[in-house]
């Protein structure tokens, strides 16, 4: 296995928070400057996950949770092999792609898409030490624009520029909270008292800052790098699954071999996305949820092309 990026010189969401007590100690802020766009305040750190590696971070509970996450994306068929290309479309803090380079030897072409500043830190560290990995500033749509993002500081994987998807679901908040201690990898997690989530609730989403980011479309992201083949399309957008794939040109589909993607079903988006997926030839597909995510309307698409039966 190849260096971890700090030794080599570095989950948004409801669905990928660790609801860890501790994170209300853990807030140390320091204000840097970005793209012109003025004062991000951050708070970038380190942690080493189970295995040793060590990545940056803002909440080293939560990329714990983040972590434990990536082998759910790596099932029902969905392969990554040396000399694959990967886009990963709300990349977070670039863990799925340091678990995908750890996985090949390096051998693989990395695309991350993060447009929040102070999360976008912690992917261009994390995917630092892998060669041919390229941290982008976009968030994704159908057309080249801009779109104000929520950043939450207590819950970076929260960050969205569609927060409204959860207006009305205070209860499912609460269950994902539960439902992610109860499954965290670390022991202390699983002892969270259920009657405090909805106070832990309201302390992820406290103090959110907002910030103006471009938006590209896939397609146009595909051309610019002269992309010629996407082996494994990774979403996990908080909101912009669906324009993720309406970004994408009908003459760059084929080039499209596999996609995991997670689906907030609001107004019928989850058949939509499916549907989708089937008419541009990726039709093995299976949809599940996670365990700590059954009383959500969260779930997990995994598409593939249909491949030769041995």
């Amino acid at each position: 296995m190849p260096p971890n990026p700090l030794s080599a010189r570095q989950i948004g969401t409801f669905s990928k928070n660790l609801i860890d007590a501790s994170f209300l100690f853990e807030r140390p802020h320091i204000v840097v400057w970005c793209q012109r766009r003025g004062p991000v305040t951050q708070s970038m750190t380190t942690t080493s996950m189970p295995d040793g590696t060590t990545v940056f971070c803002i909440q080293p509970a939560e990329a714990k949770v983040l972590d434990s996450h990536i082998e759910g994306y790596m099932t029902n068929g969905i392969t990554v092999e040396p000399g694959d290309t990967v886009f990963d479309v709300g990349a977070n803090i670039g863990l799925f792609g340091v678990r995908m380079a750890q996985r090949c030897n390096g051998d693989l072409r990395i695309i991350a898409l993060e447009p929040i500043p102070a999360i976008r830190q912690c992917t261009e560290r994390n995917l630092s030490a892998w060669n041919d990995a390229t941290v982008l500033p976009y968030g994704v749509a159908t057309e080249v624009g801009e779109a104000t993002f929520t950043y939450y500081p207590h819950a970076p994987s929260l960050s969205s520029a569609h927060t409204e998807d959860w207006n009305g679901q205070d209860d499912a908040m609460k269950n994902a909270i539960v439902g992610n201690a109860r499954t965290a990898p670390m022991w202390y997690a699983k002892l969270f008292p259920s009657f405090l989530a909805g106070l832990m609730a309201r302390w992820m989403v406290a103090s959110p800052e907002t910030y103006v980011c471009e938006l590209r479309p896939l397609s146009h992201i595909i051309a610019e790098l002269d992309v010629r083949r996407i082996d494994l399309l990774k979403i996990d957008c908080e909101g912009a699954e669906e324009q993720a794939l309406l970004g994408i040109a009908d003459d760059h589909w084929p080039m499209v071999k596999q996609a995991v993607i997670e689906v907030h079903d609001l107004d019928g988006r989850l058949d939509r996305v499916v549907a989708l997926l089937k008419a541009n030839g990726l039709s093995e597909i299976t949809v599940e949820k996670e365990p700590a995510l059954q009383r959500t309307l969260l779930s997990n698409v995994y598409a593939h092309r249909p491949r030769g039966r041995s």
